[in-house]
């Protein structure tokens, strides 16, 4: 039973993630942190890194806070959860940075309709450059108009 309950706390933490990321990216990242993520929208750099890179430190200090937490303590659905989010960052690095960035020349040539939708849906997101007008949406959760065939 206490696997079952593992496995549910860590799926509901890794949807809930989604909703955390479009909340931080409307909220925070398009409003007052919005000088950490203006790089992302302007590349006036040369770095690979961005002053944007700093949001994935925040959730994983979270993770491992709950990871810790966990095993210092009686606290044991600390695991599930920072395992959860740690699951959610990586999943939002992959298709995010990799995926649609291509900061790692990984995945060029997928071309199914999901991953057009995505790529459309993130492109209408930065043709505005600017910190207000953005459509912000989830990394999972795309709506439909951007899937077409």
């Amino acid at each position: 039973m206490q696997i079952a309950l593992w496995i549910l706390i860590f799926l509901t933490t890794f949807c809930i993630m989604e909703f955390m990321a479009w909340f931080t990216h409307k909220y925070v990242m398009h409003g007052f942190l919005w000088s950490l993520h203006k790089d992302h929208h302007r590349k006036d750099h040369d770095s690979w890194f961005e002053r944007n890179d700093a949001f994935f430190i925040f959730y994983a200090v979270m993770s491992m806070t709950f990871i810790i937490l966990a095993g210092e303590t009686s606290f044991w659905y600390g695991y599930p959860i920072g395992f959860g989010i740690m699951a959610y960052g990586a999943t939002y690095f992959l298709v995010h940075d990799i995926f649609i960035h291509q900061r790692f020349k990984l995945f060029r040539n997928a071309n199914n309709w999901y991953a057009r939708g995505v790529r459309r849906a993130h492109k209408i997101h930065h043709k505005h450059l600017g910190k207000e007008d953005g459509e912000c949406f989830g990394m999972l959760w795309v709506p439909f108009k951007y899937f077409k065939k």
